[in-house]
């Protein structure tokens, strides 16, 4: 079945600014308020914070963020299960771990069901606790055992969506559709696969199969937000390049404008593998869209210029050409796709939206001023609140996000280097979490990290 996020018991902490931060456990020293969200741990100055309550339910967050995210619901496949799992689990999970020791001891069994067991479990550990790259490891040990496994199948195709390789997902999934095709949940993740992989009609025919087997919401979901794209597409062209497939409506746009269209994205491609080092591996889905349609498709909120949400979705009504404006949509809109593949889908987004504002050509000096009195106060977002979807955000509180991405990158590009932040989404892609991955290459967590900004804004901007 597709299971959503249970609340839970929180610390709430309210800050000055209005805002609030949900924890999992708060400590309070003498000039800071330390808080601990899942293994992470983070800091904030005590002089922003109101008050502190306790027993609160955290908020189930809403939205996709900003980049590219992988549209796949938590899964647990009804069948096939494993033989002795329950044993097998009780010897391979100790402590909260995986015990690699004893995972050894099963892969030197004769036994490949039982082998395939225990790798299973350390994958779906590492699965449940965001450690899909590891996951990723364990799953592919498993299937060597147990190649035709449904079960094996389904979640390394959707460990492979969640860390960006959705095109290498698609066999997988197709081959556990083919050797369970009564599973709605086969049938359910090769629709997500083929959505994310750009056939539409593909994963729409998928996600009416597996909800005839069983209803869902989430298939539900995910299929009227692809009917509305295949409705609002229906009669448009497709043209491809060597890094790009671009569907548009004709009479919305003129041949000469679709050529320079391309002729943009494929420099800005170049641009971003000389700057970043890194080719994504799979064609880039770039769609057309008029004002209104795009709204309709998407949902995004009022403000937004553009989407990514693996394929970059752009409104072009009144333009003629590929003004300024536009082409700096492009480069960033492409940036998003290069940073979510470099980072196997786990790069925070205010990392994600600082990169790509950069890769752009904007700069934080045009309001680097109200930026330093921001964080001199302590009335800045805290980056873990930046971490994930800015989709919720106000214009004003999306204005600050945006800002305060681009800061952090500049800090980082300006005093490390722009080596050291692909270095940060190479760590992220291995399973780092944000904080190790920044102490490991700029030698700061993110209350050192907000030091170290507001020190640097001071002396550039003033106060």
């Amino acid at each position: 079945m597709f299971l959503g996020a249970l609340a839970a018991p929180a610390d709430v902490i309210h800050l000055k600014n209005g805002r609030t931060i949900w924890a999992d456990q708060v400590r309070e020293t003498k000039d800071r308020v330390e808080y601990d969200l899942g293994e992470d741990t983070y800091a904030i100055p005590k002089s922003s914070v109101e008050r502190i309550d306790s027993g609160g339910v955290a908020p189930v967050p809403a939205g996709s963020g900003a980049g590219p995210k992988t549209i796949v619901p938590d899964i647990t496949p009804s069948a096939p299960w494993f033989k002795d799992e329950a044993d097998v689990a009780e010897r391979v999970i100790r402590d909260g771990k995986v015990d690699t020791d004893a995972l050894a001891g099963f892969a030197a069994a004769a036994n490949p069901e039982l082998v395939a067991t225990a790798y299973f479990l350390a994958g779906k550990h590492e699965s449940d606790h965001g450690n899909f790259p590891q996951a990723k490891r364990y799953y592919e040990s498993a299937l060597r055992f147990q190649p035709d496994n449904s079960t094996l199948l389904i979640y390394y195709a959707a460990t492979l969506m969640r860390t960006g390789l959705a095109a290498e997902a698609l066999s997988y999934a197709q081959h556990a559709a083919s050797v369970a095709p009564s599973s709605p949940d086969a049938m359910a993740m090769l629709g997500f696969v083929q959505f994310a992989c750009d056939h539409t009609p593909d994963a729409i025919r998928s996600w009416k199969q597996s909800l005839a087997l069983r209803p869902d919401a989430a298939v539900s979901q995910s299929l009227a937000r692809a009917a509305r794209e295949s409705s609002a597409e229906s009669d448009f062209s497709q043209r491809e390049s060597s890094h790009f497939n671009l569907h548009f409506e004709g009479k919305n746009s003129s041949e000469t404008f679709r050529r320079d269209l391309l002729s943009t994205l494929d420099s800005d491609y170049d641009d971003l593998v000389r700057d970043l080092g890194y080719s994504p591996r799979n064609n880039i889905a770039v769609t057309l869209y008029t004002e209104q349609t795009f709204f309709d498709v998407t949902r995004a909120p009022s403000w937004s210029g553009a989407i990514n949400d693996g394929k970059l979705r752009i409104p072009i009504s009144g333009v003629p050409s590929i003004t300024p404006e536009l082409a700096r949509i492009l480069k960033h809109e492409l940036t998003h796709s290069f940073v979510s593949q470099m980072s196997g889908n786990r790069c925070p987004t205010w990392l994600n939206e600082g990169i790509a504002q950069i890769e752009e050509g904007k700069s934080s000096a045009s309001y680097g001023h109200e930026l330093a009195k921001l964080f001199a106060a302590g009335n800045e977002i805290p980056f873990n609140l930046l971490e994930g979807s800015f989709m919720s955000f106000s214009a004003p509180e999306a204005t600050t996000a945006y800002a305060e991405s681009m800061a952090a990158a500049e800090y980082i590009r300006d005093a490390y280097g722009m080596s050291e932040i692909t270095r940060i989404l190479e760590l992220l892609s291995k399973g780092s979490s944000t904080e190790a991955a920044l102490r490991a290459t700029v030698h700061s967590d993110y209350r050192q990290l907000r030091d170290e900004m507001t020190r640097t804004l001071k002396e550039k901007y003033g106060e």
